[in-house]
């Protein structure tokens, strides 16, 4: 194969700097398994570097691949490569960028296998925001029964997750969504949802222990005033939270890392009816750039998916 679709970042800008172009097709290297993609998750990182909002934390050299996490089928594996053998269906976050492409090598540990029952589309849904999730609420200590948890964002793929998470371990959850999306939180296991919409959150919460922050922004800095004495934030939207913590306060930056043993263990939560995981868009890959630039300005419970199969 000469060459290969990619929806490269040419420089940073508005949806016009995303383009799919033809580059060459990659190798696996040692440790590596070459994925043919069939579908990829659209994430709210694609357009914060195509804007290049992330700069300072994740600088990159321009072009690049865009892309976080896939679902497909191996076609090649490099040298010490044991788990996976060509025709594996695979799913998992590739550590790095490069999923929107029709083929990526990643490594190897970075990969979960599929189950039988789940469908390319879906197990794209679940790498990033399934493994993030649980991260994140841990990140600034046990959870414990009763635990008072506000998250920021719970429609999205990352909130959904968190809040059952969250309700799974006892604690009681606030969750802010807009209005259209209060009955999907709600079902999720939300104890308390506030229309962000309709309704300041500061105004119907207090004594928070845990705030999720999934949005940033002027919602990060608003959420300090709801926090229990020692309570925490973890966000996973401001790169600057722990520069900006203020004194006496703590607050974490969240960066997920790949977990393909806890990404093979939700996969089947998810087939077993366990957790829940929502699709709510799917693409084809010339749709792309737009789901993306839609990402910015809709919002919309679960995931969008590109499906990249022929």
């Amino acid at each position: 194969m000469n060459s290969i679709r990619a929806l490269v970042l040419n420089e940073y800008g508005g949806p016009d700097a995303l383009g799919i172009s033809s580059i060459a097709p990659p190798a696996a290297g040692a440790g590596q398994v070459l994925v043919r993609v069939q579908a990829a998750g659209v994430n709210g990182v694609d357009w914060k570097l195509r804007e290049g909002l992330l700069q300072k934390a994740f600088p990159l050299q321009l072009p690049t691949v865009l892309g976080i996490e896939l679902a497909g089928i191996v076609d090649a594996v490099g040298a010490g490569v044991t788990r996976f053998r060509k025709g594996d269906r695979v799913m998992g976050s590739i550590g790095g960028l490069g999923a929107y492409a029709d083929l990526v090598a990643v490594n190897e540990a970075n990969l979960s296998p599929m189950p039988d029952a789940l469908n390319f589309v879906d197990a794209a849904a679940l790498p990033i925001a399934s493994v993030a999730a649980w991260k994140s609420l841990h990140l600034a200590g046990p959870l414990h029964f009763g635990q008072r948890i506000l998250i920021q964002g719970a429609a999205g793929g990352l909130g959904g997750f968190a809040v059952q998470y969250a309700h799974q371990a006892g604690a009681v959850v606030y969750a802010t969504a807009r209005s259209n999306h209060i009955d999907y939180v709600r079902g999720l296991g939300a104890d308390h949802v506030i229309a962000h919409d309709q309704q300041q959150f500061e105004n119907r919460v207090s004594d928070i222990d845990l705030v999720l922050d999934y949005a940033g922004g002027e919602v990060l800095s608003r959420s300090w005033a709801v926090l229990a004495k020692n309570g925490a934030i973890v966000s996973a939207a401001s790169p600057n939270i722990v520069a900006s913590t203020p004194v006496g306060r703590r607050g974490f930056w969240f960066q997920n890392s790949p977990d393909a043993a806890h990404l093979q263990a939700v996969a089947e939560d998810v087939v077993q009816g366990r957790l829940r995981s929502k699709v709510s868009t799917v693409v084809n890959f010339d749709e792309l750039p737009a789901a993306i630039e839609r990402h910015r300005t809709h919002s919309q419970p679960g995931k969008t998916v590109v499906t990249l199969s022929a």
